[in-house]
């Protein structure tokens, strides 16, 4: 009966259908909102987007092609506008690096910081999703001592101008480590910061603390491996098949270099007193290719060592230390860099080469030419389900629109 009337009714019709809308908008409006929560780190995998070339590939190019990696996470070592243009509406989350030339400036008052937030993040929230500023890279594992005394001031200056500009709860302040910051880091149990940097690294480590960022550490078993490859096993910087080594005064057992890092840094930190600070990897990955004195830089080694971490990162698991602490990491780097100084294997870290194909295999796409069809299906095959969810709640929401139109004219 009531059915009946609402059929040879058109104002009970509209009056329905105009109720359904606005419940349909409620919905969506409300599961879009839970979906938009800000978070650093998505997942437990990352890459650094390094830029020092004039050959790789552009920003949007960049865009489709991490989209169909899935890669979620990135890190780049400037403010670019271009690439933070470029990934608006991406999804994918980015930390922005405040150059150390920046640092003695910044450090200054906080002004100079809300000036440079105002100028390269800012404008592009909430589209591009700025998750992260890395104040400077690797200050205290150098040797100059004036960026070592502006880091904290600047570090300061960011958070307290992202909190006047309303910014502090979704933008985290950070600033990553060499492994040159620790005394020594074998057996992990035994890591230490170094003396000389410690009245430096004790009241940033403070600060951090407060604003719960975490301590982000360059770890690369390459590196260890290259500088002494006749007392260090391969197949342990590899993740390969080893005995491993036994941490005698913890009784932990580590088979991967890699762990023993993670652990190390965490050691390091419940020394200094901040056992419940968290450890990310900021920086790690091999060289493809090297000098003749670059023990290790190859192809091979590359491959597996980035495709046995992508493996290990992919269990959501802690380290032999901390088991219930994911180990989230980003590696280092997306493209080979020719532009980059220093010994070749500087030119070589690239999961992919400069023209975007795969540089070796470990589960990714390289970058290609497609057609309108497999560009569009590339596209959605890498939005995953929030691009998906909003792409389809767009077009609910014009078809219901036009149906409503339609009524409305009829």
């Amino acid at each position: 009966m009531e059915y009946s009337f609402i059929v040879n009714n058109p104002k009970r019709q509209m009056e329905c259908f105009s109720s359904s809308f606005l419940w349909l908008l409620l919905l969506f409006t409300i599961s879009t909102s839970f979906l938009n929560v800000d978070a650093t780190f998505t997942g437990t995998y990352g890459v650094n987007y390094g830029r020092i070339a004039d050959n790789i590939p552009s920003p949007h190019s960049v865009v489709t092609l991490l989209k169909a990696a899935k890669i979620k996470n990135i890190r780049i070592y400037d403010a670019a506008p271009e690439v933070l243009t470029a990934f608006k509406g991406s999804g994918i989350e980015i930390v922005v690096g405040l150059g150390n030339e920046f640092l003695k400036e910044i450090s200054i008052a906080e002004d100079r910081a809300t000036t440079w937030i105002k100028e390269k993040v800012q404008p592009y929230l909430p589209g591009t999703r700025i998750s992260g500023i890395a104040v400077g890279n690797e200050i205290l594992g150098g040797t100059d001592v004036e960026l070592w005394e502006a880091l904290l001031p600047a570090a300061k200056n960011v958070y307290s101008a992202l909190g006047q500009l309303g910014l502090a709860s979704s933008i985290e302040v950070s600033s990553p480590h060499s492994e040159a910051v620790f005394a020594n880091s074998y057996p992990p149990s035994a890591c230490i910061f170094r003396e000389d940097i410690a009245s430096y690294m004790k009241p940033l480590l403070e600060f951090f603390s407060q604003i719960k960022s975490p301590f982000y550490i360059n770890a690369y078993p390459f590196l260890a491996y290259k500088s002494d490859p006749e007392h260090i096993n391969l197949n342990y910087a590899l993740f390969k098949s080893n005995p491993g080594i036994l941490d005698t005064k913890t009784n932990l057992h580590y088979d991967n270099m890699f762990d023993a890092m993670v652990d190390a840094s965490y050691f390091a930190l419940e020394k200094a007193g901040y056992d419940k600070m968290q450890v990310i990897v900021s920086e790690t990955g091999w060289a493809s290719k090297g000098d003749e004195n670059e023990a290790g830089a190859d192809v091979d080694h590359a491959r597996t060592y980035n495709y046995n971490l992508k493996k290990r990162l992919a269990k959501k698991k802690g380290t032999p230390h901390r088991p219930k602490m994911v180990v989230k990491a980003y590696i280092f780097a997306l493209f080979n860099e020719n532009l980059k100084p220093g010994p070749t294997s500087e030119r070589n870290f690239g999961l992919f080469k400069a023209d975007g194909s795969i540089a070796y295999n470990i589960g990714f796409t390289g970058l290609v030419a497609p057609s309108a069809a497999s560009s569009s299906l590339l596209h959605y095959k890498g939005m995953g389900f929030r691009g998906w969810f909003q792409s389809s709640h767009t077009w609910v929401f014009t078809s219901c629109a036009a149906v409503l139109l339609l009524m409305l004219s009829s």
